[in-house]
C-alpha cells in the first residue's frame, strides 16, 4: 500500500511566504473610504495568492501532493466590513492559475474551516455564519476549478449540554445544505467531544467520509481501539476519487496533550500504521505539526530505518 505525506497552509523552509497575511478590522477602519480599503484587502489577496503558488512550487519540487491550503487566503472575506468587496472578481485570475496547477500536479488539495464553524450550533445566528464560512471555502475551490476531491474538513461541533440532541441538529442542518456543499465537506473526530466511533456513526448515517485524527483520538476515545473499526473508516471514502484520509500529530508535552508538538513521533505513526497495514489500502497522512514541512521531512527521515518501509519519492512511501 502507498502512503502519501502532506502539512498544512505554510513553510518553515520557504523564506517569507505566509499565504495568510491579514489586515485587523481596526486598521482597516484606518483607511478613509470603502474603495481605499477594498484596494488594501485586493492587494493583501494577491499577495497571499502568489505565497501561495510559491508553496506548490515548493511542494511539487518535493513530490509533496497532499495540501491544505489556509483559510486566511481572502483577508477579512465573510466579515460585514468587506461586505460589498466583491473579492472573487478581484482574484479569479490567480484562482484560476493556481488551480490550473494544482490540477496539472494531481495534487490533493483540502481546506479547514475555523473552528467556529458549527453547523449544530442551536444559535440560529453561528449557524448561519457557519454557513457563511463554508460558502466562502466553496468558492475558493470553484474559483480553483477544483473538482469534489478537494475537501472540506470539519468538526461535528459542541455538544450544548446535549450531546444526543446536537448530534440531531447536525443532521437536520447537515440535510439542509445544497449538494455542492454536501460533495466537499468531510467529518473529523475532534478531540474533546465527538469521539472517532461517534463521527463514523453519523458518516455512515450521512454517507459523508471521515477524516481519522489519530492525535485527537489519543485525547478522546472512551477506551476503545479504532484498530477495530478503522476498515469502516476508511470505507466511507467508497466512491471517492482521492484515497482515505488521515490527520497526524503528536501531543506537546503531558500537561498540554492537547497541542500539537513541533514534530511528530515516529512511534505515533508507527503505531498506527500497525494497525492499518493488515487493510493494504493506500491512504493520505496530513501532518498537523508545528513545524510544518520541516516536520514531514523529519518523520519521513526517520522512516527511513524502518526495514518495512520503502520510499518511492520525497513525500510518499510503500509499506
Amino acid at each position: 500500500m502507498r502512503i502519501y505525506f502532506g502539512y498544512v497552509a505554510m513553510s518553515v523552509i520557504v523564506p517569507e511566504c505566509t499565504p495568510s497575511k491579514t489586515i485587523t478590522f481596526q486598521n482597516l477602519s484606518k483607511i478613509d473610504g470603502e474603495k481605499a480599503r477594498f484596494s488594501r484587502l485586493s492587494s493583501i489577496a494577491r499577495e497571499n495568492l502568489r505565497n501561495t503558488r510559491r508553496l506548490f512550487f515548493h511542494n511539487q519540487a518535493h513530490d509533496i501532493k497532499l495540501f491544505r491550503i489556509t483559510s486566511k487566503l481572502i483577508p477579512l472575506a465573510t466579515h460585514p466590513i468587506a461586505e460589498n468587496w466583491d473579492w472573487f472578481v478581484e482574484v479569479k485570475d490567480e484562482l484560476k492559475s493556481l488551480g490550473d496547477y494544482a490540477r496539472e500536479n494531481a495534487f490533493r488539495i483540502s481546506a479547514h474551516p475555523d473552528h467556529f464553524t458549527l453547523l449544530n450550533s442551536p444559535r440560529e445566528e453561528v449557524a448561519e455564519a457557519s454557513i457563511r464560512d463554508l460558502e466562502y471555502h466553496l468558492r475558493i475551490m470553484d474559483g480553483m476549478g477544483l473538482d469534489s476531491s478537494a475537501k472540506l474538513v470539519i468538526h461535528v461541533g459542541g455538544s450544548y449540554g446535549n450531546k444526543e440532541a446536537s448530534l440531531k441538529r447536525f443532521i437536520q442542518n447537515y440535510k439542509l445544505l445544497s449538494s455542492e456543499f454536501k460533495q466537499r465537506i468531510v467529518l473529523e473526530n475532534d478531540d474533546k467531544i465527538y469521539t472517532a466511533r461517534e463521527v463514523l456513526g453519523l458518516c455512515q448515517e450521512l454517507k459523508i467520509p471521515m477524516v481519522l485524527d489519530i492525535h485527537h483520538h489519543w485525547c478522546n476515545n472512551h477506551n476503545d481501539d479504532v484498530g477495530d473499526y478503522l476498515a469502516d473508516i476508511f470505507a466511507t471514502w467508497e466512491g471517492e476519487a482521492r484515497p482515505p484520509k488521515i490527520h497526524l500529530s503528536s501531543p506537546k508535552d503531558a500537561k498540554r496533550f492537547r497541542s500539537h508538538a513541533d514534530n511528530v513521533e515516529a512511534s505515533f505513526f508507527l503505531e498506527f500504521l500497525a494497525k492499518a497495514r493488515p487493510l493494504n489500502r493506500d491512504f493520505d497522512v496530513m501532518i498537523e505539526a508545528k513545524n510544518k514541512d520541516q516536520a514531514l521531512f523529519n518523520l519521513l527521515a526517520e522512516l527511513k530505518s524502518i526495514p518495512y518501509i520503502h520510499f518511492i519519492d520525497e513525500g510518499s512511501i510503500e509499506v
